[in-house]
């Protein structure tokens, strides 16, 4: 999984989101603050149709409205705008369609900006991009891969908002717990990964394991110009994929895995290769 997986892109020209703090939007009528803003904001290179080819198969999503805007648009968000999540969609799809047997998670997990009427706008648009590939809420040990190719399903929308309760395609947030570190020190990141793990629901939900480091306004004060990338990841990534490759998936073992700039490590082929564990058990059970 990538974390704040739309933010390859961040409109450094438009006023900063509705997630930001009053002080923060006062600053940024000045273009430099949000240039400085937009090197702490991206957390990924690839495009999400780059991303897919990389492996990466689980998308953590920030969504808003542009408030003043005529209209019910909907924008990815991470402190500056992303692109409309129409334009997101239509490009999963298209990477769905070529490959029929790739299964994706969305994970809609915060909303700025946004009444009922927002919502609905966004769900309507949900279904017209997927259609009959949304798999419908579950049982989640039913759902394996040869469920979702015998029943032609493609696409797991995870909506942490009370209006999933009314779309069968729209499973709730609770079913994809994503436990966050809140440090900048990566050996409190690595305990906290270790702890939470230990304290996963053995069923019933997945489980998102946050291999980020999330920086502190000090921390901005101090790195301006270096941003995110520079400061926090480039020395840190190392350690966490050390540890990505000693896990084991299965119950009570990781499932899926996020990290910011997932190409600049073979992230995603260490999590993927993580799967030829289960293969092995199953081969020494038989």
């Amino acid at each position: 999984g990538s974390h704040d997986s739309f933010s390859y892109w961040v409109d450094d020209k438009s006023p900063v989101g509705p997630d930001q703090a009053t002080a923060i939007k006062r600053l940024a009528r000045i273009s430099l603050v949000r240039k400085i803003i937009k090197k702490w904001s991206v957390t990924q290179n690839l495009t999400f149709k780059e991303q897919l080819e990389g492996g990466i198969r689980y998308f953590d999503l920030r969504v808003s409205s542009k408030p003043g805007e005529i209209g019910q648009e909907i924008y990815f968000i991470h402190g500056l705008f992303g692109i409309k999540v129409w334009d997101g969609l239509k490009e999963m799809n298209s990477f769905l369609e070529q490959h029929p047997k790739e299964v994706i998670f969305l994970d809609f997990n915060h909303f700025y900006a946004m009444d009922d009427s927002h919502h609905r706008f966004l769900i309507n648009r949900i279904h017209s991009a997927f259609e009959s590939k949304l798999c419908c809420v579950e049982c989640v040990e039913y759902v394996t891969l040869l469920y979702m190719w015998e029943k032609k399903h493609q696409v797991l929308i995870f909506y942490h908002h009370p209006l999933y309760q009314e779309y069968p395609f729209l499973w709730p947030g609770n079913k994809m717990p994503a436990p966050w570190a809140n440090t900048t020190n990566v050996h409190k990141l690595l305990q906290f990964l270790e702890t939470t793990l230990g304290e996963r629901s053995r069923y019933g939900t997945f489980h998102v394991s946050q291999a980020i480091l999330t920086p502190r306004v000090k921390t901005i004060a101090r790195h301006l110009v270096r941003g995110l990338k520079n400061t926090l990841v480039h020395r840190n990534l190392p350690m966490i994929l050390n540890w990505v490759k000693a896990q084991k998936p299965g119950v009570m073992g990781v499932n899926i895995i996020t990290s910011d700039f997932v190409e600049l490590v073979d992230f995603a082929a260490t999590v993927i290769a993580l799967n030829d564990l289960l293969l092995e058990e199953d081969e020494s059970d038989t």
